[in-house]
């Protein structure tokens, strides 16, 4: 059964209990409400509570465990021969899920039968240009232990989304018997739902908690997969960045620092933009506008927020590229031969520097309106101007969430990558000239990722080891942020 015909199913049956366990209390006190112990809504809520939490919560579950005991099962039956060199069998069982979806792929096509696809004694021969036949071809290096392994992942697959199927709706039918057995005019139906919706909003609270270690987890265990395949060393402190897919990886430099670097420069030129501006405008949207002129001045300003990036890339390459060009190129209003094409930091960082305007400056605005205003006219008592006021007293009360403003355009910043891919080209070099071309890390990570790679190379397990990499960048400036926040906050507190 579909799994969404299983969540259809399990919220029916929930709408069917709330319905009974609402008309059973009613009906258990002769139609009189006053005689609950709670309100009839609350009898059915928690007749729908015991089918849904049970049901949805064994499924959630099941499906988190199933494709690691599998993996577990289907890796012990890949012999040791098909590790290659400078392999895995993490590497090995990436190969046997995509062909495990080919062959699914190619039943769901007609290429195949449901049953050949389970069949382990499938002529190897067959078998594979049926797979060709239905485009299904995964990888070049597909051989029979594979196709037996990807046969099994499959079989496997189906026999515990069918046990899962039968769990889930037990849990369900027991829920709903539980729930209506306990249906009585004295039962505290209110207090058991409060406490359950109590339990659910923890639960939804912990998933920002829990989303950001599966993240760091698959980062984790996919960095040291590359590790294993590629030098650390080499890594963190190689000079270039050549990646090649001949020879899993053989060939390849993939020194991470030209990225870095290229991820920093264009960062700082576009906080260098954004900085100023953006702070100057909400000093003077919040401290000098008029009502009438913020009203105005203010979504005119974040407007620019909700201009997605692929926009102000394009903008970057046909307008501003050509622009700068135009000015510091050969033959430019200048006279210099600076920046020879219309790709290069400059660009970027401008594009992105007018793209992080409006997060400096819509926070940096809200941040210094909520100074009191008691405070300002404290220093105007004491013979103060407006502009002593703000530097003196305004700037320095706000500067913690100032701060915390231009950490987020900054993580905003390293984080862009169709920009840099528009604006700044894809060279990844070591210079301090901003009219080259350069690239940044997320850039790299999106393209060792794009096109028919071999996943079990270094060359796309290093997407893994960029994208730890920038996390530790970036947790790295949300630790300078909250050393700067807490040094002032005890000033001024």
């Amino acid at each position: 059964m579909p799994l969404s015909w299983l969540v259809i199913i399990v919220l029916a049956v929930s709408a069917l209990g709330y319905i009974l366990g609402r008309t059973r209390a009613l009906s258990s006190a002769g139609g009189d409400a006053r005689d609950l112990h709670s309100l009839p809504s609350y009898y059915g809520a928690n007749v729908l509570l015991k089918i849904v939490v049970p049901a949805f919560g064994i499924m959630i579950l099941w499906l988190l465990i199933q494709p690691f005991v599998i993996d577990r099962n289907v890796s012990a039956m890949i012999p040791s021969s098909e590790i290659k060199d400078g392999s895995s069998i993490g590497l090995v069982m990436s190969e046997v899920v995509r062909t495990a979806d080919g062959i699914r792929n190619a039943v769901a096509d007609g290429a195949m039968t449901s049953e050949m696809a389970t069949d382990g004694r499938a002529d190897f021969v067959d078998f594979t240009q049926r797979l060709k036949d239905a485009g299904q071809i995964v990888t070049s290096d597909l051989t029979s232990p594979i196709i037996r392994a990807a046969q099994e992942y499959n079989k496997q697959s189906a026999f515990g989304a069918t046990i899962m199927t039968a769990v889930v709706l037990l849990a369900a039918a027991g829920g709903l018997a539980w729930g209506f057995l306990e249906t009585k005019p004295s039962f505290r139906a209110r207090n058991i739902v409060e406490q359950g919706i109590r339990a659910l909003l923890i639960a939804a609270a912990s998933i920002a908690i829990l989303t950001t270690i599966g993240i760091v987890l698959s980062l984790v265990f996919n960095t040291v997969e590359f590790f294993r395949l590629y030098n650390a060393w080499d890594f963190f402190f190689g000079v270039e960045w050549a990646p090649s897919f001949s020879g899993r990886g053989g060939a390849s430099e993939l020194g991470v620092l030209p990225l870095l670097w290229g991820t920093l420069y264009i960062s700082i030129v576009a906080l260098a933009v954004a900085i100023p501006i953006g702070l100057f405008s909400a000093i003077y949207l919040s401290e000098y506008a008029s009502p009438r002129v913020r009203a105005i001045a203010k979504p005119a300003l974040e407007v620019l927020a909700g201009i997605p990036t692929i926009v102000y890339g394009l903008f970057a390459l046909l307008t501003v590229g050509p622009l700068l060009v135009s000015v510091f190129g050969e033959g430019g209003y200048l006279g210099v031969d600076w920046q020879g094409g219309g790709r290069a930091v400059l660009t970027a960082g401008i594009v992105m520097g007018m793209m992080l305007i409006p997060f400096v400056s819509s926070l940096s605005d809200d941040i210094i309106n909520a100074v009191p205003q008691a405070m300002r006219d404290g220093s105007y008592g004491l013979g103060a101007t407006q502009s002593e006021t703000i530097r003196q007293v305004v700037l320095p009360a706000a500067l913690p969430g100032i701060v915390g403003a231009i950490l987020l355009a900054a993580s905003r910043a390293i984080g862009e990558t169709m920009i840099v891919v528009l604006g700044a080209g894809a060279a990844a070099r070591l210079s301090l000239n901003p009219f080259e071309a350069m690239t940044t890390v997320t850039a790299k990570i999106v393209s060792q990722l794009t096109g028919d790679s071999d996943f079990a190379s270094p060359e796309a397990l290093v997407a893994f080891a960029l994208g730890m990499t920038l996390f530790v960048l970036t947790l790295g400036l949300n630790v300078i942020a909250l050393y700067i926040v807490r040094k002032y906050r005890e000033q001024y507190d």
